[in-house]
């Protein structure tokens, strides 16, 4: 991580740089993913300031933080930047941590012709009549409805049609021909 450190109307003494980038060096424990730091030191009057620039792909977080003297607010704006780094860390790993289920992963059979699913439902299936059925689908929004029936003890999903007139999808044994 290249680290830039500079001083607007005060002198960076080899001690402020020294714990300038021990503090700095510690948001790495948080986000491994750091290119880059910029860190400005102010003073103004009585009135210390520390802005922390944190570089990282497609992200940046900034933290500017005010104290008595300049180790007190570097300590601040360390503070922030490590809290923003943490959180964001959460994010990503809340975001790209879930995994399909086991169910999910023994429901869907894996495919090797390049075909790709976004969406795997489990569906329980109850007997009912067929309109039931369509009564269901109905009060779902959905266009399809897969339902076990109840005289036939099968499964068939019915549909609406262009006509809004009622499709049944049956199965039969396949006869190889």
């Amino acid at each position: 991580m290249n680290i830039n450190i500079t001083g607007r109307h005060l002198r960076l003494t080899p001690a402020i740089r020294a714990y300038v980038e021990e503090k700095v060096q510690k948001a790495q424990r948080y986000f491994n993913h750091i290119t880059r730091t910029q860190v400005v030191l102010s003073v103004e009057k009585l009135t210390h300031q520390a802005e922390i620039i944190v570089h990282a792909p497609k992200q940046m977080f900034r933290a500017l933080a005010e104290g008595a003297d300049l180790y007190a607010a570097v300590d601040l704006a360390s503070d922030k930047i490590d809290a923003q780094l943490k959180k964001h860390k959460e994010r990503i790993r809340n975001h790209h941590g879930r995994g399909p289920s086991d169910e999910e992963k023994a429901a869907v059979p894996a495919l090797t012709d390049g075909v790709h699913f976004s969406v795997v439902k489990p569906v329980q299936v109850r007997p009912m009549t067929r309109e039931e059925a369509v009564g269901e689908m109905d009060s779902m929004g959905y266009n399809f409805w897969m339902f076990l029936d109840k005289d036939s003890k099968q499964i068939q999903v019915i549909y609406r049609r262009q006509d809004d007139s009622f499709g049944l999808l049956k199965p039969v044994k396949w006869s190889g021909k």
